[in-house]
């Protein structure tokens, strides 16, 4: 199914769980419903992509684990798909409305797994390329993501009765470079800047993003002023939900490439 899915190829959930209950017995819809879940979480934690629509759910057993690092590991056609997908161009789509498009941040609970580090039980090596990871470094979805962000913040800004606010918000990333540790220069209502660093993604909101070090320093220095937009869905259904604060309060980082996740 994600093959499929990564392959643009329509496919129906509901045959595939139709298909698997042939083939096991006693086995409800929702317990395999979350042995999918499971498998989205394990697919993070390895730096894959994972299907919409099966939350990442914990509390899976090592030896599923072992499984899906085994399946991946052995499937070089799938990792070339894969690496396809993530390092495909992006460009901006037209939305109707793209005030729309904010949600709230997931919390804490979505993600409630346990890091693939920490089962003991997985023998099989984890893969040698972090998919996310590289999906993080696509250039042309991260500018596409920032060129979606300043739509929005120019709505914002008009919605709320700023429209000459909303003609100063400033693409930093492009005027200033990468080393400002924010890529928007946005504003408050009352005109105070407002710190925007955008990190896009082709998957859903709960998918890990990376930091550098100049943007966890800069958020804790401008805190009071600093915002987190994580777009999501962006090739499909882009949306996203945002986060103010030191990124070292509203995230729980991993220190060793800062990789992220909503507290």
């Amino acid at each position: 199914m994600l093959e499929k899915e990564l392959r643009g190829v329509a496919y129906s959930k509901t045959e595939h769980r139709r298909a698997l209950q042939s083939l096991l017995e006693d086995r409800s819809d929702g317990s395999i419903e979350r042995k999918h879940q499971n498998i989205s979480a394990i697919l993070i934690e390895l730096g894959y992509p994972w299907i919409y629509g099966y939350k990442p759910l914990g509390n899976y057993q090592g030896l599923l684990a072992e499984a899906v690092a085994g399946r991946l590991a052995a499937d070089r056609q799938f990792s070339r798909i894969v690496q396809a997908a993530v390092e495909a161009p992006a460009g901006l789509s037209a939305v109707s409305s793209v005030l729309d498009r904010l949600e709230d941040p997931p919390v804490g609970r979505d993600f409630a797994y346990r890091p693939l580090k920490e089962v003991p039980a997985v023998r099989t090596p984890r893969p040698p390329v972090n998919y996310l990871e590289r999906e993080a470094r696509n250039a042309s979805l991260g500018l596409a993501g920032e060129a979606f962000v300043l739509a929005f913040e120019r709505a914002r800004l008009h919605h709320l009765g700023k429209p000459g606010l909303a003609d100063r918000v400033e693409h930093v990333a492009v005027t200033l470079g990468d080393g400002a540790g924010f890529d928007i220069r946005s504003f408050e209502v009352t005109g105070a800047d407002r710190l925007i660093e955008v990190k896009t993604t082709a998957y859903g909101k709960q998918t890990p993003f990376f930091l550098s070090r100049n943007e966890v320093e800069v958020s804790r220095c401008g805190a009071d002023r600093y915002h987190l937009y994580r777009v999501f869905r962006f090739r499909e259904d882009p949306r996203l939900f945002t986060v103010q604060g030191s990124l070292e309060h509203v995230c729980r980082l991993d220190p060793v490439q800062f990789r992220a996740q909503i507290a």
